[in-house]
């Protein structure tokens, strides 16, 4: 059994953003040489998260005005008059409610078990922002 992990680094350009990863996690998982086992994606973040959904350029354009409707910005937000680190993302941080920070893919024959219309997204709830992380870790056999 192997026991692997790495850091994906990047940067967000927009205040909410939606990011296809995928190809960044396979070719990782290639490198590891895991078979058969479980691989989890993690956001380090508490205002971005990680989803499964199908990739499609308009559809997540819908999510992310969705996203912006459902949880204004500028709402009459508490956490906004104390933040910590003078960033109102009151908002931000209701919308991670609602969704995932980590994703759990099986991966079978070397490759993850993901639909034919699904992808990995890295979904940006408070940016822009110069870091970003993902934690990619799987276990798994050779």
């Amino acid at each position: 059994m192997k026991i692997l992990r790495t850091r994906i680094e990047f940067e967000t350009v927009e205040p909410i953003q939606i990011i296809d990863v995928t190809e960044q996690v396979r070719d990782w998982l290639k490198t590891t040489g895991v078979r058969d086992g479980l691989l989890t994606v993690t956001s380090l973040h508490t205002t971005a998260r990680v989803n499964v959904n199908e990739r499609e350029p308009q559809l997540q354009k819908d999510m992310a005005t969705w996203l912006k409707r459902f949880v204004p910005r500028d709402g009459d937000w508490l956490h906004n008059e104390v933040a910590i680190d003078g960033r109102d993302n009151a908002h931000s941080h209701i919308l991670g409610l609602f969704m995932n920070s980590s994703e759990s893919i099986a991966v079978a024959d070397g490759e993850m078990v993901l639909g034919s219309w699904q992808a990995i997204f890295f979904i940006e709830l408070d940016g822009p922002r110069d870091r970003r992380a993902l934690e990619l870790h799987i276990m798994g056999a050779a």
